[in-house]
């Protein structure tokens, strides 16, 4: 039988946050992967041809390196072999006609390229960041902080006596706007709007989603502040370096250990059984980095939870899928605009409307027509990635229905399943679809191409259990599934109904990303 202070089930960046924290507070920490190798959404592979290393899903880690974790961490992870790369150009907009807008790391060069296409674009966007900044203690202290807790309610007080109840509602008021809504009435450029809108899908909503006018700003700001970082080598070194960190402190992580059952005794989490029936006991308090379904469903008895948090768990949503294309390319692509190539990530699209219709048609269960094509350049950042002058490319689609959900082609040129299930021959045709675009925007990039690994939503399922029908951002961000109510309406925080049991990971507040705060936070309240 084997112990551990805390036992954590799952490695993701949350988990291996939470196990690095409290081991540098000296507890010993256990941390089980399902999966034969750790990291959750981290790894790197050579998924297309030697030498080729592919970030096989999450590539860049602005709120990694902006958490309040990292000022403790980054340090000790730099010292196990952690660096990241980054670029002043983090990301930009190409519509299909070749017309390309950047976006940089600096605010007055954001401004003038903006107002060079629509006189006054410019002010807007430094309204946008100038509100960030005047409301980032009040935004960031609740992203940031356990929103059942006296401290968020001293916030609040606080933020109710400097800005008097009126304009707090006022604040809550407009935060609920959509990013359609904002981006409509500020910007006159279509460009302009473009360049912002597909980055609410990076957050799991939509540009008509309520409260993504918010999360629009937020990520830009990130970006404008850090850029768009990429580990060197690929992201897999982020989780070599927490094993060294926790290894060094006398924790471990262990893989191929799939979790089948949470023990509970007295009504506390005392350890785990795993599917071979070993034991592992904990002594200070057990940590799920897994979605609800999965902790309510299947790895807690039915006896230790309440029905009504059972009822909740089971009634948990999840968002539109995601699929991924990696390309190894004999040379750097030849994109419209030369200013492209440094880019780290950049979004081929035809502007706001079209983001829009791609995420309807996806609801609706329908391959887009024209789907936003995200397109990340590691080899623009980190060439070590490719042999010499070679490149590759990072390629997702957030705009596709779930596994199980697939309809029908919006085209009408690809054949679905009846049962809605994601098959290789679907895969590969919306991946040709997707490819042909960008062929026809880069002159020879078909023949540069070397190898091609496409993933859809059930392959992204098979990788991760937490990806449930390839949706990689752990549950429908909608507002009555954020903020207060994620994972579901009840004060818990990071807690659960049973002790010394902490719930972490996308599906829980602050909700999707690279930046760890609900493994931070659930480490603040295990001590």
């Amino acid at each position: 039988m084997a112990a551990a202070d805390v036992v954590i089930v799952g490695s993701g960046i949350n988990a291996l946050v939470c196990g690095a924290l409290l081991a540098l507070r000296g507890k010993r920490v256990l941390l089980l992967e399902r999966e034969a190798v750790a990291g959750g959404c981290i790894r790197t592979e050579e998924l297309t041809a030697p030498g080729f290393h592919h970030d096989t899903l999450s590539t860049l880690y602005p709120l990694f390196v902006t958490a309040p974790h990292y000022g403790l961490l980054g340090p000790e992870l730099a010292r196990h072999g952690l660096k990241f790369l980054n670029t002043d150009a983090p990301t930009a907009l190409v519509r299909p006609d070749g017309a390309a807008l950047l976006f940089t790391t600096d605010r007055a060069r954001n401004a003038a390229a903006l107002d060079a296409i629509a006189p006054g674009d410019g002010d807007a966007y430094r309204r946008a960041m100038a509100a960030v900044e005047a409301d980032a203690a009040l935004v960031f202290g609740m992203l940031g902080g356990e929103l059942w807790s006296w401290p968020t309610l001293k916030l609040l007080l606080g933020e109710a006596r400097r800005r008097g109840l009126k304009g707090l509602a006022r604040f809550f008021g407009e935060a609920m706007r959509a990013s359609r809504t904002w981006l409509s009435a500020d910007f006159r450029s279509p460009a302009a709007r473009g360049l912002f809108a597909p980055w609410v899908l990076h957050v799991g909503l939509a540009p008509e989603s309520a409260m993504s006018a918010l999360m629009n700003r937020l990520v830009l700001f990130s970006l404008e502040q850090v850029g768009a970082p990429m580990v060197e080598g690929g992201s897999a070194r982020i989780v070599e370096a927490f094993e060294r960190l926790i290894a060094a402190r006398g924790g471990a992580i262990r893989t191929n250990a799939d979790v089948a059952e949470i023990i509970v005794a007295g009504g506390r989490a005392t350890g785990v059984r795993l599917a071979s029936d070993e034991v592992v006991t904990a002594a200070d308090a057990v940590v799920a980095s897994v979605t609800p379904t999965q902790l309510y469903g299947r790895l807690l008895p039915a006896e230790a939870t309440p029905p009504q948090v059972r009822a909740d768990a089971a009634a948990f949503r999840y968002g539109r899928g995601e699929m991924q294309i990696h390309l190894a390319l004999s040379a750097p692509p030849a994109w419209p605009d030369p200013a492209l190539g440094k880019v780290a990530m950049l979004h081929v699209t035809d502007g706001l409307d079209a983001v829009s219709r791609a995420v309807n048609e996806a609801e609706r269960g329908l391959l887009p027509a024209e789907g936003t094509i995200v397109v990340a350049q590691p080899t623009a950042v980190d060439p070590s990635r490719a042999p010499d002058g070679a490149a590759i490319l990072w390629i997702q689609l957030q705009e596709v229905p779930r596994n199980g959900e697939l309809r029908g082609d919006a085209l009408g040129e690809i054949a679905v399943p009846a049962d809605g299930c994601w098959t290789e021959a679907v895969r590969d045709a919306y991946a040709d679809r997707i490819v042909a675009r960008l062929c026809a925007l880069c002159p020879g990039l078909d023949a540069q191409i070397v190898g091609r690994r496409a993933l859809s939503p059930a392959d992204l399922e098979k990788l991760n259990v937490n990806l449930v029908g390839g949706d990689p951002y752990g549950g429908l961000c909608s507002i009555d599934q954020f903020m207060l109510w994620r994972p579901h309406a009840g004060p818990s925080g990071h807690g659960t109904p049973v002790k010394r049991l902490f719930h972490i990971g996308a599906s829980t507040h602050p909700g999707p990303g690279l930046g760890g705060m609900s493994g931070y936070m659930a480490a603040q309240a295990i001590g």
